[in-house]
């Protein structure tokens, strides 16, 4: 008897921070299912790489989710090339650690810029998809958004923010037929927690979690279980399962979160000064890398009588490619 072709079959499916680690992943696994796929990120050439590593049909996009913009053209070239979007996955993240008194203004502002600002940023370019189609928008949280820890205090204000902007949307657009859900997951194997774990303090915090909660999980089992609640429209999944427990106790957390740190944190501090991160994993290093050229570029063009125009190639937080429909992928194969 045949398997039953998946309900994302034929579908197109957006995918932010798709370059690497979870976003990568879950692109795989959607376009294994069947779905159409654009791939959106700050890395042209790494997301190339993943859009010629995919079974099905898909491209690519160079784009700053906080830029509204940009976001917006790289909208239309997916509604050119692929149809309405019919999934939005909102996934594109940074996360920096530190003592917050020491940290740097502009990194921390950053990580909320990019993890809240660029969720509402997505939501609001692809929402007039959706509504046509009825849609999913699943919004990327963290065990981060149920109970905060020290030392992240940026990543978990920004994932305590998607949260409440996903609730605060699904209520909105329910009527309207638009399912919006929250993934709630723990510790993933990406790059930017092996990062993280080259941080004394940082692996120290996660060492001393309870054992379920300190376990790093595969990233394409952990994309694989996201997608299936993709399938279903669900509007809450968790990964591992146990956390949805976490809900049942979570006024309870920062009292515990801030008597066990209150013992540890001098503990862990003697063993060596920590000093911010700066924003973890080479997802954040590209950030960094495009935010820094981007502002070289603004600086180079002003006084000059050959302006860029808008959706140029090179334009600050613009989406390189937006002069064709071929977006950043332009390097490789076109679909079909």
């Amino acid at each position: 008897m045949a398997a039953a072709k998946s309900p994302l079959h034929g579908r197109t499916a957006v995918v932010t921070g798709a370059a690497r680690g979870l976003g990568r992943a879950m692109a795989r696994d959607l376009s294994g299912r069947g779905a159409k796929v654009a791939l959106l990120g700050r890395e042209e050439q790494t997301l190339a790489e993943v859009r010629e590593s995919l079974p099905g049909e898909s491209w690519c996009w160079e784009v700053d989710v906080t830029d509204d913009g940009g976001m917006a053209r790289t909208a239309e070239e997916i509604r050119e090339r692929f149809g309405l979007p019919s999934v939005v996955v909102a996934n594109a993240g940074v996360a920096e650690g530190g003592p917050f008194a020491e940290s740097d203004p502009a990194t921390w502002r950053r990580v909320i810029e990019v993890n809240l600002i660029g969720s509402a940023v997505t939501a609001r370019t692809f929402l007039p998809s959706l509504l046509a189609t009825h849609g999913y928008f699943l919004q990327i949280a963290s065990l981060a958004a149920i109970g905060a820890a020290p030392m992240m205090s940026a990543y978990c204000a920004s994932k305590a923010g998607v949260e409440s902007f996903a609730h605060s949307l699904r209520a909105e657009v329910a009527h309207r037929g638009v399912g919006v859900g929250i993934a709630y997951i723990n510790w993933t194997d990406t790059d930017m927690i092996r990062d993280a774990d080259q941080h004394v303090v940082l692996r120290e915090l996660r060492g001393h979690m309870p054992p379920p909660a300190r376990k790093v999980y595969p990233v394409a089992h952990v994309a694989g279980w996201l997608v299936g609640a993709i399938e279903r429209r669900r509007p809450a999944v968790y990964q591992p399962a146990w956390l949805q427990a976490t809900q049942l106790v979570r006024a309870a957390i920062p009292s515990v979160v801030t008597m066990l740190s209150r013992r540890e944190l001098p503990r862990l501090i003697d063993k060596g000064s920590f000093d911010a991160t700066g924003l973890l994993g080479a997802g954040g290093r590209a950030d960094s890398m495009s935010g820094a050229s981007s502002a070289t570029d603004t600086r180079s063009s002003r006084g000059t009588d050959n302006a860029r125009g808008t959706g140029s190639a090179g334009s600050t937080g613009s989406a390189k490619g937006t002069d064709s429909p071929r977006g950043a992928g332009s390097t490789g194969r076109r679909p079909g």
